[in-house]
């Protein structure tokens, strides 16, 4: 996720937080009933979450917990939410609580999903979903069994600039697409989440992820053959990576991330006829068409948006509604390819967790 500093964050400003606790809350029209989130977590991705849900009309945030009371208490006053809980297994046993948003580091996905899919709470997993493939795949056979819903929060996958983007390569405008780039590189060096190998760390599941996810929403073919290479902290983690991808049609892929220096974080959509390039993969707001020697030919700005998360949010609660268990937008045979692409580029560079 994107890291700036704490003034760049609106939900991260007391006065605007408190402003927004004037807005009315308004009812979903259809149901007649708000939808009730609960956060497992009271980090960054929390807040964040938390400051989205406080400005939707038709969601709302109605518990949050962490292992320390006192700092969900704290956390609840600052975003209005109604309840606060000392312990994650008091929020999945609150019947009041819809949807389990869980915002907690890698390494804890595994056991409070399954114990919320076990209890019946649908989840929405903040990414990676889970460390490995197998913990994955454990997790989406429970929900398969017992209908319960879950996703990955990959949130890239859910902005209606992937729309846009797959407008654009369908209408021919590009002509074939015969390479992709992406890239995304922010200055993480000192976050322990990073460093940890306990906290599923490194470069490629916090980051690399996004441009992976980059690859499969655009390419529109099977991979087919992966070659990549990475640099590593000290403390084990990948620090730096370099990932090729060749695609069955024919395409080539490209992802470049790394947790020690900023990158430009575009992506580069090449075709037969002229090229789209997005200028944030992590979060689109210009999507433009150049044609040869660089000629723009068309350019498309994204829609207004509170944080992004809005939009996986609104696709969760409209599966839940439709009885189904995954979201169309990221389905479980997604979130399980990532997880498997993962775990092979950790194999062949050496990186595991403990426990592996």
């Amino acid at each position: 996720m994107r890291e700036k500093s704490d003034t760049f964050f609106p939900w991260a400003n007391l006065r605007f937080v408190q402003a927004l606790r004037m807005r009315p809350q308004r009812f979903n029209i259809i149901s007649g009933k708000m939808m009730r989130v609960g956060i497992i977590g009271a980090g960054h991705i929390a807040e964040k979450t938390a400051f989205t849900l406080l400005r939707m009309s038709d969601m709302t945030c109605g518990a949050v917990a962490s292992r320390s009371l006192e700092k969900a208490q704290a956390f609840a006053s600052r975003y209005s939410i109604p309840k606060a809980y000392g312990s994650y297994g008091d929020l999945l046993d609150d019947p009041e609580v819809d949807l389990v948003y869980i915002a907690l580091p890698h390494s804890l996905h595994y056991g409070i999903t399954k114990e919320a899919l076990l209890k019946g709470k649908p989840c929405l997993v903040e990414k990676p979903f889970m460390l490995n493939a197998g913990e994955a795949k454990e997790i989406l056979e429970i929900s398969r069994e017992r209908g319960v819903f879950v996703a990955e929060a990959i949130y890239t996958r859910y902005l209606p600039a992937v729309d846009i983007i797959r407008r654009d390569i369908a209408s021919g405008v590009i002509g074939k697409v015969r390479t992709i780039s992406a890239t995304l590189s922010y200055e993480m060096s000192s976050k322990e989440r990073i460093l940890s190998p306990e906290l599923g760390g490194g470069a490629l599941l916090d980051i690399g992820i996004y441009g992976i996810n980059f690859v499969l929403a655009y390419g529109g073919s099977p991979i087919v053959r992966t070659s990549s290479l990475c640099t590593k902290f000290p403390t084990g983690p990948d620090m730096s990576d370099s990932i090729s991808f060749a695609l069955e049609d024919g395409t080539v892929a490209h992802v470049l991330t790394s947790a020690v220096c900023q990158g430009d974080n575009i992506g580069v959509i090449a075709g037969t006829k002229a090229n789209l390039w997005i200028d944030d993969i992590n979060n689109p707001k210009l999507i433009r068409i150049y044609a040869k020697h660089h000629e723009l030919l068309d350019e498309h700005t994204v829609p207004s948006q509170i944080s992004g998360f809005e939009y996986e949010l609104r696709a969760c609660r409209d599966a839940i509604s439709e009885g189904k268990t995954e979201p169309s937008q990221m389905p479980h045979k997604e979130t399980l390819n990532v997880m498997e692409i993962m775990d092979s580029l950790r194999k062949e560079w050496g990186v595991a967790f403990p426990g592996e």
